[in-house]
């Protein structure tokens, strides 16, 4: 299949500006496109990884992209998809967000060869344009009417929006233009949310490219946006009961994002892999053979969750996610599990730190608060709900020693098929 076609099939092409133009410049043609990302956490999430795997199928097929770093239009805020005003951030935070952001896009893009990526931020062009220069130059030409009529600015004023982020428009347009100048950027890609944002580009690029004294390139410019991830059941993608599955491994363990792609419903299973992997239309088509003969087995989930998490974490981390998974869920040996692969698997259960040495286990249930007193913690150990490192006793006289400790650091207990908790010394 041709890239666009490839696009097509996996459902990536929500809207485009001339879809016969695009077609036909990415067939013929190597071209640069764009997408842009603006620091409103020190992390990116899951939710980003669409338009940075669409960015990398652009780059497999000779195309070259440019990762933008919003340090500017970070400081602003975007009304797309907000129905109140985002919090504005110091300088300085934004400037630290960038750089984290910055690190994570160049694990994702090649930087090497003929169509190799670049890193680009726009505070470099944004950061010292004076108010006077910004409006005689750029805001001349927006009319207010066409900026109203923008579904980010209509669908805030009835809520109400800042002079700050009804202005948001005009810098990502100032962004498309300035690279469409200097790097002959020829098209933007972004979520669905951003198509006002995008198409406003395109107008100021049109209406610069009437004054052949504002810019030489004669070649057309194009948008296009991806549409948002949401599941089957109507929520959105990426969302957990604790918070967004980030790509940063310090705030969602390679481990949690494993397991995340692994939950996949079966209903969303086969979308995701168009979305998420490099796998060809028949291995795609194989796997949805198996959701629907033996979904029991998951292996669309399995094969999902493989090759994302190796894409974002690398082959180890999915090795490491991978063992910890068949700990604890099928019936692998705790003690074969590494301090880091402890605290990924057991990050969110309760814990406890002992001082002592060594414990008693009565004692120890007691004063971790999994048993409520003596007495329920000697009926729980005689009935077989207490499992240390994975293997049940019933010796209410037992001591937890030193030896018993998973790396000299952890002792975990379970009550029950299901309450975990982790014991550090």
């Amino acid at each position: 299949m041709s890239l666009y076609e490839d696009l097509t099939f996996r459902g990536l092409v929500n809207q485009v500006t001339d879809e016969e133009g695009l077609k036909k410049a990415i067939e013929n043609d190597s071209i640069t496109l764009y997408c842009g990302f603006d620091p409103t956490g020190d992390s990116l999430h899951i939710g980003h990884l669409l338009t940075i795997l669409t960015m990398r199928r652009f780059q497999l097929n000779g195309h070259r992209p440019l990762a933008l770093v919003g340090g500017a239009t970070g400081l602003i805020g975007d009304p797309s998809g907000k129905n109140v005003e985002r919090s504005l951030n110091e300088q300085n935070v934004v400037e630290e967000w960038s750089e984290k952001i910055k690190g994570q896009l160049s694990r994702f893009l090649d930087f090497d060869g003929e169509n190799g990526a670049k890193m680009v931020n726009n505070y470099d062009w944004i950061g010292s344009m004076s108010v006077v220069d910004f409006l005689r130059d750029t805001g001349k030409h927006f009319g207010i009417n066409y900026m109203l009529a923008k579904d980010s600015v209509e669908s805030r004023i009835s809520s109400g929006i800042s002079y700050t982020e009804f202005s948001y428009m005009i810098l990502q347009s100032l962004d498309f233009y300035h690279l469409f100048q200097r790097e002959g950027c020829r098209l933007q890609i972004g979520g669905s949310d951003q198509w006002g944002n995008i198409t406003a580009g395109l107008e100021l690029i049109r209406k610069h490219r009437e004054n052949p004294e504002e810019t030489d390139v004669e070649q057309e410019a194009f948008g296009m946006t991806i549409p948002l991830v949401t599941k089957s059941d109507g929520t959105k993608f990426g969302k957990t009961a604790g918070g967004a599955v980030w790509l940063d491994p310090e705030k969602t363990s390679p481990y949690e994002f494993y397991q995340f792609l692994l939950n996949t419903d079966d209903r969303d299973v086969i979308t995701f892999l168009k979305y998420f992997t490099f796998l060809t239309k028949e291995e795609i088509a194989e796997l949805e053979g198996e959701v629907e003969e033996r979904p029991h087995e998951r292996k669309a989930q399995r094969k999902l969750a493989e090759e994302v998490t190796s894409f974002i974490h690398g082959d180890e981390k999915l090795a490491q996610a991978q063992k910890i998974t068949d700990v604890l869920f099928g019936g692998g040996d705790l003690k074969q599990l590494s301090a880091e692969e402890v605290l990924q698997g057991f990050k969110d259960v309760p814990s406890y730190h002992c001082e002592a040495e060594e414990i008693g286990l009565v004692d120890l249930l007691v004063q971790a608060g999994i048993s409520s007193s003596k007495r329920q913690a000697r009926e729980d150990i005689q009935n077989g709900a207490i499992y240390i490192n994975g293997e049940r006793c019933q010796d209410t006289g037992k001591v937890v020693e030193q030896a018993e400790r998973l790396d000299d650091r952890f002792i975990v207990l379970r009550r029950g098929k299901k309450k975990y908790y982790l014991i550090t010394f």
